[in-house]
């Protein structure tokens, strides 16, 4: 509706200082209160803390959107625009873009289940490994959106963005499916090189001393390659929303949620994940389609493609792929006959 930046960070720093300390808050209060102790987490809990952070996330649209209608008017900027079309538009980018992560999110669960198995991390440490990863997570995340932002100024920089998009999502549809293997990992045997690792765990520790040498656990070889992991996906999921909002703000916000809110659809999801078989397709699809959106389609349409429409295709995609797992199974090889 319009190129005007709504949320210029001269005027909105003191937004992202404010959130980003709530956010800190809210983690301080996960780890030092909730889950201080270590434990298995059940799945009434994550079923509770999934609840939480999705409730969260619309609780904010919802603040958002009404902060919207009061600020927009008194913008000279917007003079003379629709400001309810433009809080309506400004929200709805900020659903579609937390739907968007929160699907892409859900293909590094997949590989946090084979990782914590290559490394025998048993439950009770798989969310202390997580929330380090998500707070890492959270200030790549920052960056590579900071970044973004003064890269998608360029007109060159938003087609290498919708063709790497369309690439990636290509890639997940017909690319066969290779075995991650950590160990060959080229940061992670640097790693092992410039520390010795114990052989075992030692609790929820990720550094021991003996004999007054550092020693890493293999909890901190864990958490290193689920740091890796992340940034590997970022490249993926930021351009992705950058090709439904330009605003940074909407950005950050709904990356924020989407990512706070992935250590319980982990747990509440980690047993039946190998039934979501035809997910990867929904994904590709949803790359390709955003990819085709930044590259083409917003030009279609005058300058933007209907963030309406766009809701739909991409919820259709990701609804469709997991109805579709649970129709079609996946079928494992019966015993021979002998």
């Amino acid at each position: 509706m319009t190129d005007i930046i709504l949320f210029p960070f001269a005027d909105y720093w003191w937004f992202y200082a404010l959130f980003t300390c709530g956010v800190l808050l809210l983690l301080a209060l996960d780890l030092g209160v909730f889950h201080r102790d270590a434990h298995a987490v059940s799945t009434r809990e994550a079923v509770t803390w999934s609840v939480i952070w999705v409730g969260l996330a619309l609780l904010f649209g919802y603040g958002l959107h009404h902060y919207c209608l009061w600020q927009f008017p008194q913008d000279p900027r917007l003079a003379g625009l629709d400001h309810a079309g433009l809080a309506r538009q400004t929200v709805l980018e900020y659903l579609t873009g937390f739907v968007v992560e929160k699907s892409l999110s859900v293909d590094n669960l997949f590989v946090f289940v084979v990782v914590f198995g290559f490394f025998g991390i048993p439950p009770q440490h798989q969310h202390r490994v997580l929330f380090y990863g998500i707070l890492g997570a959270l200030i790549f995340r920052i960056l590579f959106i900071s970044l973004g932002a003064v890269l998608m100024q360029f007109h060159w920089v938003i087609w290498l963005f919708g063709l790497l998009l369309v690439l990636t999502g290509l890639k997940l549809l017909f690319a066969p499916e290779r075995p991650i293997e950590p160990d060959k990992n080229p940061l992670i045997r640097l790693l092992r090189r410039v520390l010795p690792v114990t052989p075992g765990l030692e609790g929820k520790k990720f550094f021991v001393r003996r004999d007054g040498v550092l020693h890493a656990t293999p909890l901190l070889v864990c958490l290193v390659f689920v740091e890796l992991t992340d940034i590997v996906f970022a490249v993926d999921s930021v351009p992705a929303i950058f090709a439904l909002t330009r605003e940074p703000l909407i950005v950050f916000t709904s990356n924020v949620f989407a990512i706070l809110g992935l250590r319980a659809l982990f747990f509440l999801l980690a047993g039946i994940m190998h039934r979501f078989h035809l997910l990867k397709y929904g994904l590709g699809l949803v790359l390709v389609f955003v990819g085709l959106k930044m590259v083409w389609l917003n030009e279609a349409f005058g300058g933007k493609f209907p963030i309406t429409w766009s809701l739909g295709i991409i919820g259709g995609l990701i609804g469709g792929a997991i109805a579709a797992s649970f129709l079609f199974p996946k079928q494992t090889p019966g015993p021979r006959a002998g």
